[in-house]
């Protein structure tokens, strides 16, 4: 009893309801303005260890007021050009293996502001 007493009570809603009534919509005003500002941090740190390897002996010669042979090689003999004048002399043996390593640590920042100003009239 109580089962048909709630459909019917259910029924009797629905016929009851009105429709629904749409107007258009008119807005009040006559000018307005937006005005957005947005500010930004970022910070970046990076680290970068870079490790170059060698895989096999290297030699290298240089110097000024120096005579360097055609084919250089460890204990060749190297003499001056000009007795008495200044000179420069370097002798590089690289071995395999490590050759060099680099660090670099560094941080970015960078600060970033932005406004905007809307301004809309009807």
């Amino acid at each position: 009893m109580k089962s048909s007493l709630a459909t019917l009570t259910v029924i009797a809603l629905l016929f009851s309801c009105h429709s629904a009534i749409a107007e258009s919509v008119v807005p009040n005003f006559t000018r307005g303005t937006v005005d957005s500002t947005t500010t930004t941090k970022t910070k970046v740190t990076e680290t970068i260890h870079q490790i170059d390897y060698s895989t096999a002996t290297s030699y290298t010669v240089t110097g000024t007021n120096i005579n360097i042979p055609a084919n250089p090689f460890p204990g060749a003999n190297y003499t001056i050009q000009v007795q008495g004048a200044p000179f420069q002399f370097s002798e590089t043996i690289l071995g395999p293996g490590k050759a060099k390593e680099t660090w670099v640590n560094r941080t970015t920042e960078q600060d970033s502001f932005t406004r905007s100003l809307s301004v809309f009239t009807q």
